[in-house]
């Protein structure tokens, strides 16, 4: 018996049961179609993520200011203006492997031009905040080294801040004021839309770090704190007095098998140049991008194999149903099989019909669901605004999983049916 002959015989069979062998193959359908859906939504999701990643740059390390304290009460992280300017060039000194050391301060307040507003956080920067936290201009060319080291009434916006004040017009040259400072535009970032942390990344204005000490944050503590108050370190009203205070120090490393050394030489260097005693608390905080990259990623991952494996109980429902209408089947011909017997067909013909059958509307099953599933993970896309990433790799293995299903399910019934006496099975009364 040729293997066109087992197929024929196959497909006769079926068509003689369509409506059941459609139900049958629904599982199957389903299955292959769910695990298309949902690895395509995974892997989407996934690789969104790593543009975020790469976005932010992953060999960075964030030195934050502990918390104030005043008596039993602490403030938040950031308080304790325990950072200088003269740290920041400890670790550029000192430290091997540093390529980059960003320090800035920050605030938030209202920016204005002509009749529109716009409540936004402003952020004063060095020369090295740009190249650290990978920022590109959209317009313009930022700051110059005079706006630097003459605290220029300068500013470069975000692209949520261009948009609400100047919608689609250029606002390079123009002034806006933040509180009552005046600054002239002389840049726009590029768009890096959802930061690291889920806030807008492009709703922000950059300013030189001198500006942001001598011209805004005095201008926000005066405008917030009262007269007989006294301000709280690491406040906006305590930069002013102490001038070289800095609330965060992003340091880029060459080389990413360099920031565990890195971290440790700047926890000792930082220890020892605020005279903390051996077994103190830090007035400071280390924060390694990395290591919340590699955490974040790997939590992508589970959830994509999680959501892979649920999909895949769909497919084992199909590959059971399978098997329990063949073996319904060989019970139904029973004596259909002790004839073929009778007239020749040996045990392993049999096999191969009942297998042939199996893998028919395993594959059929398969290839209608495979078109299904890609057509899901289309219209999840469009219409439910989901990351979908469609990869062949994905579709050979729903392939593979049809023609596995079939051969796994199948063979125990294909098995049942081969096995049977043929005098038994012709005196079986249907």
């Amino acid at each position: 018996m040729t293997l066109s002959d087992v197929l024929r015989s196959a497909v006769f069979s079926l068509r003689g049961n369509f409506m059941r062998s459609i139900l049958t193959a629904l599982g199957v359908i389903i299955g292959i179609a769910a695990v298309i859906v949902m690895v395509s939504v995974g892997q989407g999701t996934q690789s969104e993520l790593d543009q975020m990643i790469s976005r932010l740059g992953s060999n960075r390390l964030e030195v934050f200011s502990s918390s104030s304290r005043q008596g039993p009460v602490r403030g938040g992280a950031g308080t304790a203006a325990s950072l200088t300017d003269d740290d920041a060039e400890a670790i550029r000194n000192e430290i091997p492997g540093v390529q980059y050391v960003a320090t800035s301060i920050r605030g938030g307040g209202q920016v204005v031009f002509a009749e529109n507003n716009w409540s936004t956080r402003w952020e004063g920067v060095n020369a090295d905040y740009v190249p650290v936290n990978d920022w590109e201009f959209a317009l313009g060319e930022g700051f110059s080294a005079r706006d630097f080291s003459s605290a220029g009434k300068v500013v470069v916006l975000g692209e949520t801040v261009r948009r609400e004040l100047f919608g689609d017009a250029d606002p390079v040259g123009n002034t806006i004021r933040l509180g009552r400072v005046p600054l002239r535009v002389v840049g726009v970032l590029s768009p890096k839309g959802q930061g690291n942390w889920g806030q807008d990344s492009d709703d922000i204005i950059l300013v030189p770090l001198e500006t942001g000490r001598r011209r805004l944050a005095p201008a926000a503590a005066a405008a917030s704190t009262p007269a007989t108050a006294t301000p709280a370190a690491g406040s906006a009203a305590a930069v002013p007095r102490q001038a070289s205070t800095v609330q965060q120090i992003s340091v880029m490393v060459g080389r990413a098998e360099d920031l565990a050394f890195v971290e440790e030489e700047i926890t000792s260097l930082l220890r020892q140049r605020h005279r903390i005693a051996p077994g103190a608390e830090d007035d400071f905080a280390v924060r390694n991008i990395a290591e919340i990259v590699s955490t974040r990623t790997q939590t992508t991952r589970l959830m994509s194999l999680l959501l892979g494996a649920v999909a895949s109980i769909s497919l084992v429902v199909g590959g059971i149903g399978i098997m329990n209408i063949m073996l319904v089947s060989v019970t139904e011909r029973i004596r259909e099989i002790g004839l073929r017997m009778a007239v020749g067909a040996g045990p392993k013909e049999i096999q191969a019909q009942f297998l042939a059958e199996a893998m028919l509307i395993s594959l059929g099953g398969g290839f209608i669901g495979i078109a299904l599933g890609i057509g899901g993970a289309l219209l999840a896309s469009k219409f439910g605004a989901l990351p979908v990433l469609l990869d062949m790799r994905v579709v050979l293995m729903a392939t593979g999983f049809s023609v596995a299903t079939g051969l796994f399910f199948g063979f125990y019934p294909a098995r049942k049916a081969a096995r049977l006496d043929p005098i038994e099975a012709l005196r079986h009364q249907g």
